[in-house]
């Protein structure tokens, strides 16, 4: 009888503990999301969209982990910036970083990044040196456009398409610097002399807008190569388009990232034949497949889009949910151990190890990231220039692409 009893108390602890175990919480791991919610607001929302979907459909756990969003919006100041990342540092449960569409800040931190081994996920911001870091410690990894080739594209479908006068007109800042060091160089390589190069910082008006088009205009260009983003990208296609002068705006994707295809009409998008850089997916030019078909009508559940056409700043949703999904494959790859240190080293070392290929709206990646060192300065980079296309507004202001189906090259 005493025995009976000491195993009817074994059993009893046994299931009590079996019960609990199957019912505890799981742990909370914190993603950071540190973007511009000012001013590219289009831009952080859809990366937030794409983050988000891609959770849901892992019901935000993976391993016994709750993942949750954390939102920091550094309105595109590099010392908010640098704030939320020393914030992030003094979360115990936080475990990775995702950028924004603005390159500086994570040039002016890129340092103090890698210094502190936060990981650090890109799905917009473009700016080359992002991901080549200049020693060991490469803590950045980034699922987007790369100006390393961009800008390079950029040209050659620009002469591709006929025109050989182009004008570079960037914004003044890093991002900037990195696209006319890169534009500069594809010019050279063609034996095509660029008509000019001027420089603008953010935040100029309309009249500031009017004299520089006056100078560029005085010189006879066939077509602007634009690198800036919304804000300033209206002023200027508005502009120009009001001084029809046959000059075409082809432009880095930045201009998508707010509220450009509302304020400048079709009409003063045809006048001045717009075009821009994309990654080869779209909602709305690709060909459907159980794979976007499932994303979507995932997406259409967890927010108020109904149609691809109401996606804000479609290339951030699809970047970030290719890139979420990437960090879960990673996520799975590794068993966690509640140390943060420990276990941002191993989901690092998983990222540039991935074992199993992930499906993405742009492609399946298998093993996408590698070991970083200077010699092999792609090793971070989901991307490469096979995967661009450019593409326009239509009459409903959604992105289509070019070249991806005949039909969608008539504007």
């Amino acid at each position: 009888m005493k025995n009976f009893k000491v195993w009817l108390l074994i059993i009893s602890t046994s299931l009590s503990f079996s019960i609990n175990a199957s019912t505890k919480e799981p742990q909370p791991l914190h993603l950071y999301l540190d973007a511009d919610f000012t001013t590219m607001s289009a831009a952080a929302n859809a990366i937030e969209l794409g983050i988000n979907t891609a959770l849901s459909e892992e019901n935000h756990q993976v391993n016994g982990y709750q993942i949750k969003i954390i939102t920091k919006n550094h309105r595109g100041n590099s010392r908010r910036s640098a704030k939320h990342l020393q914030q992030f540092i003094e979360d115990k449960n936080a475990i990775a970083v995702f950028g924004g569409l603005h390159s500086p800040p994570l040039l002016s931190n890129k340092d103090f990044i890698n210094q502190q081994q936060i990981l650090t996920l890109v799905p917009w911001a473009a700016a080359g040196p992002i991901t080549r870091s200049t020693n060991q410690e490469n803590w950045i990894f980034r699922l987007s456009i790369d100006d390393s080739n961009a800008g390079e594209f950029i040209i050659n479908q620009a002469l591709n398409q006929g025109f050989k006068k182009p004008y570079l007109l960037l914004e003044n800042t890093g991002w900037g610097h990195s696209n006319l060091k890169k534009m500069s160089q594809a010019l050279r390589n063609k034996n095509i002399q660029g008509v000019g190069v001027k420089r603008f910082n953010w935040g100029l008006n309309n009249s500031q807008a009017r004299l520089i088009l006056h100078d560029i205009v005085a010189v006879k260009p066939d077509v602007i190569i634009f690198v800036g983003n919304s804000p300033e990208g209206i002023i200027f296609a508005k502009e120009l388009a009001a001084l029809n002068s046959g000059i075409t705006i082809r432009s880095h994707w930045g201009v998508t990232g707010g509220n450009f295809a509302r304020q400048v009409t079709i009409k003063e998008r045809d006048i001045i034949n717009l075009q821009f850089i994309q990654t080869k997916f779209s909602f709305i030019s690709s060909p459907p497949t159980p794979k976007s078909k499932r994303v979507f009508n995932l997406l259409t559940q967890i927010s108020s889009i109904t149609a691809p056409k109401d996606i804000p700043a479609t290339a951030g949703f699809i970047h970030a949910y290719d890139l979420t999904r990437l960090f879960i494959g990673a996520l799975k790859q590794v068993q966690l151990t509640g140390d943060k240190t420990i276990d941002s080293k191993a989901l690092h070392q998983a990222l540039e190890n991935l074992e199993a290929p992930v499906s993405g709206l742009i492609k399946t990646y298998h093993k996408p990231f590698s070991q970083y060192s200077q010699q092999h300065s792609n090793a971070h980079e989901a991307l490469d220039s096979a995967d661009y296309r450019m593409g326009f507004y239509d009459a409903d202001n959604a992105i289509r692409l070019i070249n991806l189906d005949s039909e969608l090259q008539k504007q």
